[in-house]
């Protein structure tokens, strides 16, 4: 059993929790909004609360930076910016190796190899050692009570397992997707002797807890390590609450109908075009939807190919058939670009192990959802009973067509009660109320007002 401080044996009168969140905002990543509700919550419970992530010129030249993301930010939590980057996306020539300037590709092989000396994730393991002294020098500074790392990268898990070795602190594991599962392919990602598998193995011994995103993922980890299965804890992304437009009114719009795609493409380029082929045909089959328009709004690529990369080709080439690229939107403006539109298309990869974190604010809109994806996929199962939601087509071009027609019907035709249900459905994964629930579970196992690690499978 793992062991946890008693009252007395605190760093001071409120309990300090070092959390090791590389994405936490102002970053530009999805995992962002899951980052500052946890750090929040755990303000929220009386914590004092100490973030450790990389510098802002680091995102700048990955994702990019929303600054409106860090408004909600706790004022009480204190951010450590650590001076790491990726140096596989840097784009300054003149900083190349000889060898990286006259074959790149050799150099980036050679690159990752040698990364992988220090910790098996082979495009951030040369940030343990960084990782691993901040740990040590923040313990220092002011003890901690708890460590809590949320991944990826994997490798900050090396900081939460050095402050164990040589202090003993109690920490937990937020893993969202996992590691050792594949959950676009929902297959194993390395075998449990591998380095990985041992690294995974040592971290779970000890951790109080273990969060993953959805049920499919906490029944793998539960099967590989039956031992931990009462480790293992779901603890859903949700949505934030300020997101969420009013209810949509279109008495007096004649416009036509707008579709729209909001969050990070990541899929494929060939599931892309069989989307926008879908769309095509729908656009010429039905009325509602002849002079209707389709927006992608979201992060195309990263790093220096967010700019022209083939996605952003395809989605150009399609301007004729009513499809706009909007480029990102700041946290502080999505809840007026759901209002102008009238239904969603949900876009994800993967399948029963495969959450995207959009599809909660999308239900919480009340808009009508088309769903592009597979159709055996845990959006599915969240979505089953929305009113207004186009079903589980999988991913066939003609019933993607369909899709698209029976949601502007949707749209056009939905009664005030039908969007109400619709909104209804989707209000049980508010983000800060599955958060504090987790926090306050986490919270008691640390603070002694519980037996660590009771509650079972299922808490």
């Amino acid at each position: 059993m793992t062991e946890v401080p008693g009252k007395d044996e605190r760093s001071g009168p409120r309990p300090h929790l070092l959390y090791f969140a590389i994405g936490f905002p102002p970053a530009a990543k999805s995992s962002a909004f899951r980052m500052r509700e946890t750090a929040n919550q755990f303000a929220a419970a009386g914590w004092d609360v100490t973030v450790v992530t990389i510098a802002e010129e680091s995102w700048l030249r990955d994702f990019g930076v929303d600054h409106t993301l860090s408004e909600s930010v706790d004022e009480r939590i204190k951010v450590v910016e650590l001076p790491l980057s990726r140096v596989d996306l840097e784009t300054d020539i003149r900083l190349f190796s000889e060898e990286r300037a006259l074959d790149p590709g050799k150099w980036l092989q050679g690159y990752r190899a040698e990364v992988l000396k220090s910790f098996p994730e082979p495009v951030f393991g040369d940030w343990r050692g960084a990782l691993e002294q901040a740990a040590l020098d923040l313990h220092r500074e002011r003890p901690a009570d708890l460590v809590l790392a949320s991944c990826v990268p994997y490798v900050q898990l090396a900081a939460v397992r050095r402050l164990w070795d040589e202090h003993r602190v109690p920490y937990a594991v937020d893993f969202r997707d996992g590691w050792s599962l594949d959950v676009i392919d929902g297959v194993e990602a390395f075998p449990k002797d591998s380095e990985a598998g041992r690294w995974e193995l040592s971290l779970l011994e000890h951790a109080l807890s273990l969060w993953v995103v959805n049920d499919q993922i906490a029944d793998f980890y539960r099967a590989r390590y039956p031992e931990h299965a009462d480790r293992v804890h779901v603890v859903r992304n949700g949505y934030d609450r300020d997101s969420v437009p009013g209810p949509p009114d279109r008495a007096d719009d004649a416009s036509g109908l707008v579709f729209g795609h909001l969050g990070t493409v990541s899929f494929s380029v060939q599931l892309l075009e069989s989307v926008l082929a879908a769309w095509r045909t729908a656009r010429s089959r039905e009325p509602l939807l002849a002079d209707a328009r389709f927006e992608v709004r979201g992060h195309i690529g990263a790093g220096a190919s967010r700019e022209a990369n083939k996605h952003v080709e395809v989605l150009r080439c399609a301007a004729d058939d009513g499809v706009v690229v909007g480029g990102p939107v700041p946290k502080a403006e999505v809840a007026g670009v759901y209002a102008a539109w009238d239904a969603l298309v949900l876009i994800i990869i993967g399948g029963p192990y495969m959450t995207s974190g959009k599809v909660y604010e999308y239900m919480a809109t009340g808009l009508p959802v088309v769903s592009m994806h597979a159709a055996d996929h845990d959006a599915s199962r969240l979505l089953d009973g929305h009113p207004l939601w186009t079903g589980p087509r999988g991913l066939d071009e003609e019933q993607l067509a369909e899709a698209f027609c029976e949601a502007a019907r949707m749209a056009v035709e939905a009664s005030p009660e039908q969007r109400a249900a619709a909104r209804d459905h989707g209000t049980a994964y508010a983000r800060d109320s599955l958060m504090a629930t987790a926090v306050q579970r986490l919270s008691a196992l640390v603070l002694g007002r519980q037996p660590a690690l009771s509650g079972g499978p299922g808490a």
